[in-house]
């Protein structure tokens, strides 16, 4: 199989943590005699600096040309202080929009060797394993008028989405349920916003669609709680924007590290993958981050846009291995351990491939 991947490293660790990613894929290209070619560009604060701006058309357009894309991390405090429409935060919210990157997929799934690390008790979070499809293209973060009025005394955000907005991603939820353990819980606040009421009607239209799944409703407050006291009860969680990325940011910290928890974003042609982290600008250029999430948005990858499961299997078996043999990077706390730094990570990894 031959593929073009655009590589976006961004800022902070990812340059660091994109070049673990890219030998793993080598080692697995090598194995299964697959061509993989990456090409990087900017994106975010590294992009500004270069272009003045956090993503440039011409990124965009090779992320088009693309069978995928990889994304590092982005921002830091070094660009705290630019405009709105220059920080590095709009770089990848206008990637988002420009390719269609309507469903953010997030599996929350911890390993073993680290729930003790989990803030609940091992009792609670064992076994859970949980996959958070989230709408990314509407709602709050880009509904219009979005302004200041009244002298700057009043602001004004509008929550704003289209029908077949809705009807997209929650069929995704419903494929993502199929193929799962054909359990939905969507999301919403349909007791106050009249947004939530629509998703709610198109949530119920299509469940007569996908009979084999059981769908509950469950409004975006209670379903918080639930990540929290009962996370086992969820399989795969589908909601719009807003409430998406704060029960995903929730989630992520159940298992006991956000550095181990990858993700996708997918349009119907193309996806773009990344870890859940951010750039840890303290600790950026140390070599001591932790490559295992970039890695295993690397195998979703492979799964997702190239419909390698196997191959992406084998990269998830490999770090589950790592961890087992007691291998963990700074930010990780495993009993009896061995801390490495990022190199010998990957290293660990390639070895167990």
């Amino acid at each position: 199989m031959k593929k073009k991947v655009v590589v976006l490293p961004g800022d902070g660790i990812g340059q660091e943590i994109m070049d673990a990613a890219i030998q793993v894929l080598n080692k697995v290209s090598d194995t299964y005699n697959h061509n993989f070619t990456f090409e990087q560009y900017e994106i975010g604060g590294s992009s500004y600096d270069k272009y003045a701006e956090p993503l440039t058309d011409e990124t965009v357009e090779a992320c088009l040309q693309a069978d995928a894309i990889l994304l590092g991390a982005i921002g830091g405090e070094k660009w705290d202080s630019l405009p709105p429409h220059l920080r590095p935060e709009q770089g990848l919210l206008k990637i988002r929009k420009a390719l269609n990157l309507f469903a953010n997929i997030r599996p929350i799934k911890g390993f073993a060797p680290l729930l003790h690390a989990s803030p609940l008790k091992e009792s609670v979070i064992n076994g859970s394993d949980i996959y958070i499809v989230r709408e990314l293209t509407g709602g709050l973060y880009f509904g219009t008028p979005r302004e200041r009025r009244e002298d700057g005394n009043v602001a004004v955000d509008t929550l704003l989405y289209h029908r077949e907005e809705i009807e997209r991603i929650v069929e995704k939820g419903f494929e993502s349920a199929r193929i799962r353990n054909k359990h939905l819980t969507s999301v919403d606040k349909a007791n106050v916003l009249e947004s939530s009421r629509l998703w709610r009607e198109i949530v119920e239209e299509k469940k007569e669609q996908y009979p084999d799944v059981k769908v509950d409703h469950m409004l975006v407050d209670s379903a918080a709680m639930k990540l929290i006291t009962d996370p086992t009860s969820f399989d795969v969680i589908v909601t719009e924007n807003l409430f998406g990325d704060i029960l995903s940011d929730e989630g992520s910290v159940l298992t006991g590290s956000i550095g181990m928890l990858p993700s996708a974003s997918l349009s119907e042609t193309v996806g773009l993958y990344e870890p859940v982290h951010g750039s840890a600008p303290d600790i950026a250029g140390k070599g001591i981050a932790n490559p295992l999430g970039m890695i295993l948005s690397a195998a979703m990858m492979l799964r997702y846009s190239f419909d390698l499961n196997e191959e992406a299997e084998r990269i998830e078996q490999a770090v589950e291995k790592s961890l087992e043999q007691g291998y963990h990077t700074a930010d990780l706390n495993i009993n009896n351990g061995v801390e490495v730094d990022t190199k010998k990570m990957t290293e660990v990894v390639i070895s167990n491939l």
